[in-house]
């Protein structure tokens, strides 16, 4: 009998939070219809907020709709970035469907654990990154040619447009050594609208098999424990 008490219960506040979140979501597309499409409002589960998911990015605001608030909330006594964590999970991709097609594929060892990358050859972090990613073993790369600084579609075409253009790009990142201008119909164009899809503002980006995408430079011990957990 008390379990399916409890049950019940836990079935009544399930519905009872979603109700709250339909409502804020209502009230936020009918007062505020200058915001754009809100996608969806879930509770926070904590401090009385709800996330609102808008425009690829999240947000927080109070039960009556009153508040937009932007920025991350941080847990200081275990320093989380929470509202980090809740993005990467919201914004996740499957990354079976990721047109890899599109990438540079690159393979070291057995290429059994699995990394996709959006990246830029004018990006200073990503040549950090790149010398980070040297050091991996045993992981298949995918690299998304994401020319978003100037001067860099020239440079990712003549990667491209090379015999090899795995070791042209290592060439380039590693031991800035510039590819031969090329001449073949390689473009970044179709690259460029699916990082503008997934909501990649910068690079590097980068995307592991679980579908988390995680922005930014991360160093080889990241990167080792990231991959490493799609095994759990």
């Amino acid at each position: 009998m008390m379990k399916l008490l409890f049950a019940l219960l836990a079935a009544f506040s399930f519905t009872y939070a979603h109700a709250d979140a339909a409502k804020v979501k209502a009230t936020l597309q009918k007062n505020y219809p200058q915001m754009g499409a809100v996608e969806t409002v879930n509770k926070a589960g904590l401090l009385g907020l709800y996330e609102v998911v808008m425009q690829g990015q999240l947000f927080y605001t109070d039960e009556k709709a009153q508040y937009l608030i932007m920025g991350n909330i941080f847990d200081l006594k275990t320093s989380r970035n929470l509202t980090e964590e809740r993005s990467r999970k919201l914004f996740a991709v499957d990354f079976s469907k990721l047109p890899l097609e599109l990438a540079v594929k690159k393979v070291k060892g057995n290429g059994e654990r699995k990394m996709a990358y959006f990246t830029d050859p004018n990006c200073g972090y990503c040549q950090k990154l790149e010398g980070e990613i040297k050091n991996l073993d045993n992981v298949t790369l995918y690299l998304f040619l994401y020319p978003v600084f100037q001067g860099s579609d020239i440079k990712v075409r003549n990667v491209l447009c090379s015999k090899n253009p795995v070791k042209a790009w290592d060439d380039l990142m590693l031991s800035n050594v510039a590819p031969p201008e090329g001449s073949c119909a390689a473009s970044s164009d179709k690259v460029v609208e699916l990082g503008k899809k997934l909501n990649i503002n910068g690079t590097p980006a980068l995307i592991f098999a679980d579908g988390v995408i995680v922005p930014g430079y991360m160093p080889l011990a990241g990167l080792e424990q990231a991959l490493n957990g799609q095994k759990n």
